[in-house]
Protein backbone atom coordinates (compact mmCIF):
# COMPACT_ATOMS: atom_id res chain seq x y z
CA UNK A 1 0.00 0.00 0.00
CA UNK A 2 2.78 2.44 0.83
CA UNK A 3 4.35 1.73 -2.55
CA UNK A 4 1.15 2.70 -4.36
CA UNK A 5 1.08 5.94 -2.38
CA UNK A 6 4.62 6.59 -3.59
CA UNK A 7 3.42 6.22 -7.20
CA UNK A 8 0.46 8.53 -6.58
CA UNK A 9 2.68 11.17 -4.98
CA UNK A 10 5.16 10.98 -7.86
CA UNK A 11 2.39 11.48 -10.45
CA UNK A 12 0.97 14.46 -8.58
CA UNK A 13 4.42 16.02 -8.38
CA UNK A 14 5.09 15.45 -12.08
CA UNK A 15 1.78 17.05 -13.04
CA UNK A 16 2.40 20.07 -10.81
CA UNK A 17 5.83 20.55 -12.41
CA UNK A 18 4.33 20.32 -15.91
CA UNK A 19 1.87 23.11 -15.08
CA UNK A 20 4.31 25.45 -13.35
CA UNK A 21 4.79 27.85 -16.27
CA UNK A 22 1.37 27.97 -17.92
CA UNK A 23 0.01 31.36 -18.93
CA UNK A 24 -3.54 32.50 -18.09
CA UNK A 25 -5.00 31.44 -21.44
CA UNK A 26 -3.74 27.87 -21.11
CA UNK A 27 -5.20 27.57 -17.61
CA UNK A 28 -8.62 28.37 -19.16
CA UNK A 29 -8.27 25.77 -21.93
CA UNK A 30 -10.80 22.94 -22.05
CA UNK A 31 -9.60 19.49 -21.03
CA UNK A 32 -10.57 16.10 -22.45
CA UNK A 33 -13.14 16.09 -19.65
CA UNK A 34 -14.88 18.89 -21.52
CA UNK A 35 -16.94 20.12 -18.57
CA UNK A 36 -13.75 21.43 -16.94
CA UNK A 37 -10.95 23.83 -17.77
CA UNK A 38 -7.37 22.98 -16.87
CA UNK A 39 -7.68 24.97 -13.65
CA UNK A 40 -10.92 23.24 -12.68
CA UNK A 41 -9.46 19.79 -13.33
CA UNK A 42 -6.50 20.62 -11.09
CA UNK A 43 -8.90 21.82 -8.38
CA UNK A 44 -10.81 18.53 -8.74
CA UNK A 45 -7.61 16.59 -8.08
CA UNK A 46 -6.94 18.75 -5.02
CA UNK A 47 -10.43 18.04 -3.72
CA UNK A 48 -9.98 14.32 -4.23
CA UNK A 49 -6.76 14.38 -2.21
CA UNK A 50 -8.45 16.30 0.60
CA UNK A 51 -11.61 14.27 1.29
CA UNK A 52 -11.61 11.32 3.65
CA UNK A 53 -14.39 8.76 3.81
CA UNK A 54 -16.81 10.59 6.12
CA UNK A 55 -16.27 13.95 4.43
CA UNK A 56 -17.00 12.27 1.10
CA UNK A 57 -20.17 10.66 2.52
CA UNK A 58 -21.43 14.00 3.83
CA UNK A 59 -20.69 15.66 0.50
CA UNK A 60 -22.34 13.07 -1.73
CA UNK A 61 -25.41 12.85 0.52
CA UNK A 62 -25.61 16.65 0.58
CA UNK A 63 -25.55 16.61 -3.22
CA UNK A 64 -28.48 14.19 -3.32
CA UNK A 65 -26.13 11.45 -4.61
CA UNK A 66 -25.52 13.54 -7.72
CA UNK A 67 -21.84 12.88 -8.42
CA UNK A 68 -21.52 15.79 -10.85
CA UNK A 69 -22.90 18.25 -8.29
CA UNK A 70 -20.68 16.78 -5.57
CA UNK A 71 -17.59 17.12 -7.79
CA UNK A 72 -18.46 20.68 -8.82
CA UNK A 73 -18.99 21.85 -5.25
CA UNK A 74 -15.76 20.33 -3.99
CA UNK A 75 -13.59 21.61 -6.85
CA UNK A 76 -14.98 25.12 -6.44
CA UNK A 77 -13.73 25.05 -2.86
CA UNK A 78 -10.22 24.40 -4.15
CA UNK A 79 -10.11 27.14 -6.80
CA UNK A 80 -7.75 29.91 -5.77
CA UNK A 81 -8.11 33.60 -6.63
CA UNK A 82 -5.57 32.98 -9.41
CA UNK A 83 -4.40 29.84 -11.28
CA UNK A 84 -1.08 30.10 -9.42
CA UNK A 85 -2.97 29.84 -6.13
CA UNK A 86 -4.97 26.88 -7.43
CA UNK A 87 -1.73 25.15 -8.40
CA UNK A 88 -0.20 25.88 -5.00
CA UNK A 89 -3.19 24.27 -3.29
CA UNK A 90 -2.64 21.20 -5.45
CA UNK A 91 1.06 21.16 -4.56
CA UNK A 92 0.09 21.10 -0.90
CA UNK A 93 -1.69 17.76 -1.45
CA UNK A 94 1.13 16.03 -3.33
CA UNK A 95 2.10 13.92 -0.32
CA UNK A 96 -1.44 13.52 1.03
CA UNK A 97 -2.59 10.02 1.95
CA UNK A 98 -6.21 11.10 2.36
CA UNK A 99 -8.77 9.33 0.14
CA UNK A 100 -12.46 8.40 0.30
CA UNK A 101 -11.60 4.67 0.19
CA UNK A 102 -8.54 2.50 0.39
CA UNK A 103 -8.79 1.42 -3.26
CA UNK A 104 -5.45 2.97 -4.13
CA UNK A 105 -5.21 1.90 -7.78
CA UNK A 106 -8.33 4.00 -8.37
CA UNK A 107 -6.65 7.10 -6.97
CA UNK A 108 -3.53 6.42 -9.01
CA UNK A 109 -5.87 6.22 -12.00
CA UNK A 110 -7.51 9.48 -10.94
CA UNK A 111 -4.29 11.46 -11.21
CA UNK A 112 -3.12 9.73 -14.40
CA UNK A 113 -6.45 9.99 -16.27
CA UNK A 114 -7.09 13.59 -15.26
CA UNK A 115 -3.42 14.33 -15.84
CA UNK A 116 -3.87 13.20 -19.43
CA UNK A 117 -7.16 15.12 -19.67
CA UNK A 118 -5.02 18.17 -18.93
CA UNK A 119 -1.79 17.34 -20.76
CA UNK A 120 -3.14 16.24 -24.14
CA UNK A 121 -4.94 19.51 -25.03
CA UNK A 122 -1.89 21.45 -23.82
CA UNK A 123 0.48 19.39 -25.97
CA UNK A 124 2.35 18.10 -22.91
CA UNK A 125 3.80 14.60 -22.72
CA UNK A 126 4.75 12.33 -19.83
CA UNK A 127 6.64 9.05 -20.03
CA UNK A 128 4.87 7.09 -17.31
CA UNK A 129 6.79 4.47 -15.37
CA UNK A 130 6.02 0.96 -16.57
CA UNK A 131 4.75 -0.01 -13.12
CA UNK A 132 2.12 2.75 -13.24
CA UNK A 133 0.86 1.59 -16.63
CA UNK A 134 0.77 -2.11 -15.70
CA UNK A 135 -1.01 -1.35 -12.42
CA UNK A 136 -3.70 0.67 -14.21
CA UNK A 137 -4.15 -1.79 -17.08
CA UNK A 138 -4.78 -4.55 -14.56
CA UNK A 139 -7.05 -2.45 -12.35
CA UNK A 140 -9.25 -0.92 -15.06
CA UNK A 141 -9.69 -4.25 -16.88
CA UNK A 142 -10.82 -5.94 -13.66
CA UNK A 143 -12.96 -3.28 -11.97
CA UNK A 144 -15.87 -0.94 -12.62
CA UNK A 145 -15.04 0.96 -9.42
CA UNK A 146 -14.98 4.57 -10.66
CA UNK A 147 -15.81 4.13 -14.36
CA UNK A 148 -17.29 1.11 -16.24
CA UNK A 149 -13.84 0.15 -17.54
CA UNK A 150 -14.27 -3.57 -16.94
CA UNK A 151 -17.45 -3.53 -19.02
CA UNK A 152 -15.66 -1.69 -21.84
CA UNK A 153 -12.94 -4.36 -21.92
CA UNK A 154 -15.17 -7.39 -21.42
CA UNK A 155 -14.52 -10.28 -23.80
CA UNK A 156 -11.30 -8.78 -25.17
CA UNK A 157 -7.60 -9.31 -24.61
CA UNK A 158 -5.86 -5.96 -24.35
CA UNK A 159 -2.21 -6.21 -25.37
CA UNK A 160 0.04 -3.30 -24.42
CA UNK A 161 2.93 -3.46 -26.86
CA UNK A 162 5.12 -0.90 -25.14
CA UNK A 163 5.15 -2.60 -21.73
CA UNK A 164 4.73 -6.18 -23.02
CA UNK A 165 1.74 -6.79 -20.78
CA UNK A 166 -1.71 -8.14 -21.54
CA UNK A 167 -4.98 -8.42 -19.65
CA UNK A 168 -8.32 -10.13 -20.31
CA UNK A 169 -9.45 -12.95 -22.56
CA UNK A 170 -10.92 -12.96 -26.06
CA UNK A 171 -10.01 -11.34 -29.38
CA UNK A 172 -6.88 -9.24 -29.11
CA UNK A 173 -6.71 -5.45 -29.19
CA UNK A 174 -3.15 -4.19 -29.52
CA UNK A 175 -2.01 -0.70 -28.65
CA UNK A 176 0.12 1.34 -26.31
CA UNK A 177 -0.67 0.97 -22.62
CA UNK A 178 -1.75 4.57 -22.08
CA UNK A 179 -4.15 4.50 -25.04
CA UNK A 180 -5.73 1.28 -23.77
CA UNK A 181 -6.09 2.77 -20.29
CA UNK A 182 -7.60 6.01 -21.57
CA UNK A 183 -10.08 4.12 -23.75
CA UNK A 184 -11.17 1.96 -20.82
CA UNK A 185 -11.64 5.16 -18.81
CA UNK A 186 -14.00 6.48 -21.48
CA UNK A 187 -11.74 9.00 -23.18
CA UNK A 188 -11.71 9.37 -26.98
CA UNK A 189 -8.76 7.56 -28.57
CA UNK A 190 -8.29 7.50 -32.37
CA UNK A 191 -9.24 4.10 -33.79
CA UNK A 192 -6.02 3.86 -35.81
CA UNK A 193 -4.02 3.55 -32.61
CA UNK A 194 -5.46 0.06 -32.08
CA UNK A 195 -5.05 -3.09 -34.14
CA UNK A 196 -5.95 -6.76 -33.93
CA UNK A 197 -9.13 -8.81 -34.36
CA UNK A 198 -10.85 -7.11 -31.41
CA UNK A 199 -10.01 -3.55 -32.42
CA UNK A 200 -13.26 -2.84 -34.28
CA UNK A 201 -15.32 -4.00 -31.31
CA UNK A 202 -13.24 -1.88 -28.96
CA UNK A 203 -13.68 1.14 -31.25
CA UNK A 204 -17.44 0.54 -31.51
CA UNK A 205 -17.67 0.70 -27.75
CA UNK A 206 -15.85 4.01 -27.97
CA UNK A 207 -18.50 5.37 -30.37
CA UNK A 208 -21.20 4.29 -27.92
CA UNK A 209 -19.41 6.30 -25.21
CA UNK A 210 -19.30 9.35 -27.44
CA UNK A 211 -23.02 9.18 -28.13
CA UNK A 212 -23.82 9.05 -24.42
CA UNK A 213 -21.58 11.99 -23.45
Amino acid sequence: MNHLWDLIHAERAALADDLANLDEDRWRQQTLSTAWTVEQAVAHLTAGASLGFWAWIRSIVGAGFNADLHNQRRLEEQLGPTPADTLERFRETIDSTVSPTGTLPAWLGEVVIHGEDIREPLGLHRDYPEEVLVTLLTFFESSNFTVPSKARARGLTLVARDVRHWVGTGPEVEGNALDLIMAMAGRPVPAERFSGPGALDFDARGHERSQRR
